[in-house]
């Protein structure tokens, strides 16, 4: 019988650690729980988990050769100095920078080629680029029929080579009117990146950019704008579950009202409107209800119900709606992450607990339930418990109709349980 491996991190000699590292340059040295996940195939090493640094700190280089406390390589990973995710790998061997690039342009080109496989007549906006479920931490790349929307999310991708590799490649698979660079303002903090570019990575028009556009989802058109919006724009994770929502009201013959809570543009409530007799989008912002009456103006020869928007905070009209009695065939609860740690879970659970009660007591017999997360610290498990609870105190017999993630433009990676972020849950509700 095998000796139990000791969970204690191996202690070897200085002169030993000095003679396995001898040849590399700037390295991080990382504690066994991080080797540990590394060889796994996670791709992350935190902060916390970083024994020792050895590299300029007036200039911190792009990349860092990673090895665990006995000095063996475990790669290269792009390196984050400010922050709590300071390793992410991107290559099992020691690579420099030429060699990084032409990793890159490869793993783009086959993240463009395996989404090009995916693409329907009826949808032109589409994720082309999913940061570590492609291999590319901190990168992601979205298409808005012509125009493509760029995020650099972590400081190793923060420099003018990547920039036009991406480019290039965009150019040459996609050839978008324009490429914009849109920053998370948040992760720029963190991470401590550049101020972003005002300018266009590219455009075919240099004097007159074109910077709006209509792309399509499942037949139906939404506008965009690449200097407004949340995220990059829009929520092309839930692009199948629109239609899924859509296809399951029809189903269940539930096609009376539609309630849509948190709808941001239209998504949820759009496609109901194609079998509804009435819907109802709330959001607690107006700039994006705004957005979402031109989405409904477009698209209204192909809709079957009226919608309405509604702008208020989503727990304080559903208490007061199921207060007065109001009744719907569908509810749709999409709400934003709730859970952006792990020490917000906790909290975030008795809010997807109070939501699912409101839904339940407006919810007809018979009526469809849509709940959904986007935070990966909410597992399926989570999402079904607080769902379970809320129709427990109800008394409403829930019956699970299926599960389902975001679109396979944003594929999940077993080894990397961060991917697995989107969760809907769908429900007959008697």
């Amino acid at each position: 019988m095998k000796e139990p491996k000791s969970k204690k991190s191996i202690v070897v000699s200085a002169d030993e650690q000095t003679k396995a590292q001898k040849t590399l340059k700037a390295h991080a040295i990382v504690e066994r729980r991080a080797s540990d996940r590394v060889r796994a195939g996670h791709l992350w090493v935190y902060a916390s988990d970083v024994i020792e640094v050895v590299a300029p700190k007036d200039e911190p280089p792009s990349l860092l050769a990673v090895v665990d406390g006995r000095g063996i390589l475990l790669g290269t990973a792009l390196y984050s100095p400010s922050s709590q995710i300071m390793l992410r790998m991107v290559s099992r061997g020691d690579i420099d920078e030429a060699a990084w690039l032409m990793i890159l342009e490869s793993r783009l080109r086959a993240a463009i080629h395996e989404r090009k496989k995916l693409m329907e007549a009826e949808s032109d906006a589409w994720r082309l680029c999913f940061s570590e479920a492609d291999e590319i931490p901190g990168l992601i790349i979205d298409k808005y029929n012509d125009l493509v929307i760029v995020q650099v999310l972590t400081r190793g991708l923060d420099n003018a080579m990547v920039r036009k590799v991406v480019v290039d490649v965009l150019r040459d698979e996609i050839a978008p009117a324009t490429i914009v660079e849109r920053p998370d303002p948040r992760i720029r903090e963190l991470e401590g990146l550049s101020a972003p570019q005002i300018e266009p990575l590219y455009t075919e028009n240099a004097k007159s950019p074109k910077l709006s556009t209509t792309f399509h989802i499942n037949g139906l058109a939404y506008e965009f704008d690449a200097n407004s919006g949340q995220k990059t724009g829009a929520f092309l994770d839930q692009r199948v579950n629109y239609l899924a929502a859509e296809q399951w009201a029809a189903k269940l013959g539930a096609t009376g009202r539609a309630l849509d809570i948190c709808t941001y543009q239209g998504g949820f409530a759009l496609h109901l409107a194609r079998v509804a007799s009435e819907v109802i989008g709330v959001d607690a912002s107006h700039a994006s209800l705004e957005v979402a009456e031109r989405n409904y103006a477009a698209n209204k020869k192909h809709l079957k119900a009226d919608v309405e928007w509604v702008e208020a905070d989503a727990f304080e009209l559903l208490r007061e709606w199921a207060k007065n009695g109001d009744k719907f065939d569908v509810i749709v609860l999409d709400p934003p992450a709730f859970a952006k740690s792990k020490r917000a879970v906790e909290g975030a659970l008795r809010g997807y607990k109070e939501l699912n009660l409101r839904a339940l007591e407006m919810l007809n017999p018979g009526g469809l339930l849509v709940t959904c997360t986007c935070s990966h610290h909410i597992s399926w498990a989570d999402l079904e418990s607080s769902l379970a609870a809320a129709a427990s105190d109800m008394k409403r017999h829930v019956q699970l109709l299926e599960r389902r993630g975001a679109a396979l433009d944003h594929p999940v990676v077993l080894t990397m349980p961060e991917t697995e972020y989107l969760k809907a849950i769908f429900c007959k509700v008697d």
